[in-house]
């Protein structure tokens, strides 16, 4: 935990998908559970399945198939296995809803007049439809998906391209997140990141992150912030 001054001063607001606005792991889960079915390998315990999420849907149907965190399955069972759990993923999507507390968040954010974005390693042809389809789609000036940069989380190409697009200082940029990946991204781009604890931060606590703050609910990041 950093010694930060609050207030912070800032200018926009960039937000994690999955795990903080929305929560995806469900679906995410049934789908690596279907996929895993339909290959004929057996099921994988939801809890299991959900310490997987937080790298992109490669990387959570990597560790299906492996059982391991960092593991490389075989390519071809992967080519096999990636288009299948797409398939499922998608039939699934909009059943996520959004956690307690995120619309009002977002409603007193916009209302306070601060730049929005969405920052998120999900697949764009993932992303869109679900905030779109939660309704959530209209509250951000600009959205990132993993695959709308040659870079993603933890790379800080996704928060210093969002402080260009606003023309903000970076330092005037805050990350809501809900893991390692955030706090990686905003302390490479030099940016202040505070995190939510009831994500999916692959099973560990998020107050061990370096990062300014935790917060219970979205709205809370009010108290932390002002207007730069």
């Amino acid at each position: 935990m950093s010694h930060t001054n609050f207030p912070l001063s800032i200018s926009a607001i960039l937000i994690d998908l999955d795990g903080t606005l929305l929560h995806t792991a469900p679906e995410l889960a049934a789908a690596a559970n279907r996929m895993l079915d339909e290959m004929g390998r057996p099921a994988v315990s939801q809890d299991l399945l959900v310490s997987y999420i937080g790298n992109g849907v490669s990387w959570l149907v990597k560790r299906a198939l492996t059982g391991d965190m960092h593991a490389e399955p075989d390519a071809g069972l992967f080519n096999q296995a990636l288009p299948i759990f797409e398939r499922h993923y998608h039939e699934l999507l909009l059943q996520s809803k959004p956690f307690d507390g995120v619309i009002a968040g977002l409603d007193a954010m916009r209302a306070a007049k601060f730049h929005l974005g969405c920052i998120t390693n999900k697949l764009k042809s993932f992303t869109e439809p679900l905030l779109e389809g939660t309704g959530l789609a209209h509250y951000f000036e600009l959205v990132l998906s993993g695959d709308s940069l040659p870079e993603k989380k933890p790379h800080p190409m996704p928060l210093l391209h969002a402080a260009q697009f606003f023309r903000v200082p970076v330092e005037q940029v805050l990350l809501i997140g809900d893991s390692l990946n955030d706090t990686v991204a905003a302390r490479a781009a030099g940016c202040p990141v505070i995190c939510v604890p009831y994500g999916y931060n692959h099973g560990e606590p998020v107050d061990t992150l370096d990062l300014d703050a935790v917060i219970d609910t979205l709205p809370d990041a009010m108290k932390l912030i002002q207007k730069a």
